[in-house]
């Protein structure tokens, strides 16, 4: 009965691979190309990061025990057995530091990345009747929703209506460059010259 063990681990190694290959199934599906690393890392829905790292960590650690097992089995050395106890809870503390790192970004509010709020800004600055985005501010409200906050420079002279006008046109540019940019709030304002300090005239010392 001493191969029991390694039988469970063993079945246990193959049903914990298929859900992995599941996960992975599911994941390549919205990661668009990136690199594992990179989706990850930026991935703004947490559930499928997790899930791959946990059905990973699992497997390893099943790898690892039957590892384990295994050479306590062959040479009744108990050592293996506690190396192997050992070895899956440095990966469990490692794996739940990853995981920490990678979704505290959700927690306390991410914005968007440097590529899509270059795209937002684009689409402001080319957006006629903008003369230049002033402030510009962008959370993720939810994994596809994000919320762009902005001060946009208009025309000294413009009217209320060719302001509203010039809004309606840059949301609609925003959308068309990020679509996930769901809540806009654009603030018009009128782009002033910085305030010019005067000069400290030198102070004399005796």
């Amino acid at each position: 009965m001493v191969w029991l063990p390694l039988l469970v681990l063993g079945v246990a190694i193959v049903l914990e691979s298929f859900s992995l290959r599941t996960a992975i199934k599911e994941a390549n599906h919205v990661r668009h190309g990136q690199s594992w690393v990179k989706f990850i890392r930026h991935a703004k829905s947490p559930e499928l990061p997790v899930i791959l790292l946990e059905d990973l960590a699992a497997l390893i650690g099943l790898v690892l025990a039957f590892g384990g097992v295994g050479m306590t089995v062959i040479t009744h050395n108990p050592i293996w057995d506690a190396i192997g106890t050992l070895a899956i809870g440095v990966l469990l503390v490692l794996v739940a530091i990853v995981l920490g790192l990678e979704t505290s970004s959700l927690l306390v509010g991410e914005g968007a990345t440097a590529q899509d709020t270059g795209k937002i800004r684009k689409a402001l600055k080319e957006t006629d009747g903008v003369e230049s985005v002033i402030h510009m501010k962008t959370l993720y409200l939810g994994p596809d929703e994000l919320m762009v906050g902005a001060k946009i420079a208009v025309a000294e002279k413009a009217t209320g209506k060719q302001i509203a006008k010039i809004i309606d046109t840059a949301e609609a540019n925003i959308r068309a460059a990020v679509p996930a940019a769901r809540v806009i709030y654009l603030e018009p304002d009128l782009l002033r010259a910085p305030a010019k300090v005067a000069p400290t005239k030198p102070v004399a010392t005796k």
